[in-house]
């Protein structure tokens, strides 16, 4: 008896969130903001900053990329974050060739930072330009992305910009695992509020591209703010609301593309560093939240009734052909929802295991270095 009315107290809960989800979803495709092109000619220089570790298979693309942008005054400096292949030797070959493009060789990481903000806080020391534009060394750029999205941050008054990019994605290990960035996005957050809604806990970005007012970014040192975070972007976000200063979150639609991992162990192994962060970095949150989106579903199936089963499969279909449309996704991957669940489940207990235990390596960096937190 106890067991059934847990059985259907988890059901209810199950479809309830479902729903919640489905309306966040759909709101989000008929209202999120996707940056769209546009002609912009700014004549005040634009720093671009680039940290790179190992990243000898992306970063030559990234150069390329980022040398057709139109409309725009800039400089890019790229910090070779001690990477043992040839990622240096790359860049300072682009740097002879093309005068904008410079080499800055990174210091010795200090106690109590993260390596990719102690990587963006030397970046932000080098730059010179007006606005400072911090994008991951694995993205390509269209080439009216930065002077569109410099547009933007002019025209609205914003003190910071971030673009979530189009994930492209290769091996079936990437397709099980990287559209769930997105979909738990979409889902769980009407992008709008991010900048109409003054509220911090309104808050999401991606690391992939942060573009700053540079005066702004001066005055309040972001990345020396947030310094031992791992999700920098998310924690500088809600630092920039904190602040009273405006912040918007948007899609990059087809302006921006990126590659994160070149498979399953690569995909599982980066996510488990940061998957807890969004739910206020607790995990008696984050084991909730996997209990009604895993086990939720199983006991609406085990209950064998079809009319349940149908309003289940239909509730995800939806859903996830909304997310699925933003994210450039091809409609036909929404069969592999049941495999990406799956992959949540293992991101989530991986997290949960670096988390308690205090170990957690990207790049050959320890990256979790917190433990257990008591926050609901």
């Amino acid at each position: 008896m106890v067991v059934d009315l847990m059985l259907w107290i988890l059901i209810v809960i199950s479809f309830t969130f479902l729903l919640m989800r489905l309306i966040v979803a759909g709101y989000n495709y008929f209202n999120a903001p996707v940056l769209v092109s546009n002609t912009f000619k700014d004549s005040d220089l634009l720093s671009i900053l680039i940290p790179a570790r190992n990243e000898e298979g992306n970063i030559g693309a990234l150069l390329d990329s980022i040398l057709q942008q139109q409309q725009v005054k800039y400089e890019v400096i790229v910090l070779d974050d001690h990477s043992t292949d040839r990622t240096g030797a790359i860049v300072k070959d682009y740097a002879l060739r093309h005068p904008e493009i410079k080499l800055l060789q990174g210091q010795l990481l200090p106690e109590g930072w993260t390596g990719k903000n102690f990587a963006c806080y030397q970046l932000a020391q080098e730059a010179t330009g007006k606005y400072l534009l911090f994008i991951d060394a694995d993205v390509i750029l269209e080439d009216s992305l930065v002077s569109t999205a410099v547009g933007h941050l002019k025209n609205k008054s914003l003190t910071l910009l971030s673009l979530f990019c189009q994930q492209q994605t290769t091996t079936f290990g990437e397709k099980i695992t990287v559209p769930l960035m997105n979909y738990l996005l979409l889902t769980l957050l009407p992008l709008k509020l991010i900048e109409s809604h003054a509220d911090p806990i309104f808050s999401a970005a991606c690391g992939q591209f942060m573009l700053f007012d540079g005066s702004n970014y001066r005055t309040n040192q972001w990345h020396l703010q947030v310094r031992g975070q791992v999700t920098e972007d998310l924690a500088i976000m809600r630092k920039v609301k904190e602040n009273r200063n405006n912040g918007e979150g948007m899609l990059s639609g087809k302006l921006m593309t990126c590659r994160m991992y070149g498979g399953f162990y690569e995909a599982v192994n980066g996510f488990s560093k940061n998957f807890i962060a969004p739910f206020n970095d607790s995990i008696p949150l984050f084991i909730a939240f996997l209990t009604v989106v895993i086990a939720g579903p199983i006991a609406i199936i085990s209950t064998g009734n079809l009319l349940l089963i149908t309003a289940l499969i239909s509730l995800v279909t939806v859903t996830r052909f909304f997310t699925g449309r933003l994210s450039g996704e091809p409609i036909i991957q929404i069969i592999l929802h049941p495999f990406q669940m799956l992959s949540f489940l293992c991101i989530g207990i991986v997290s949960i295991y670096h988390r308690c235990a205090g170990t957690g390596y990207w790049k050959g960096r320890k990256v979790v270095k917190t433990v257990f937190r008591h926050n609901i």
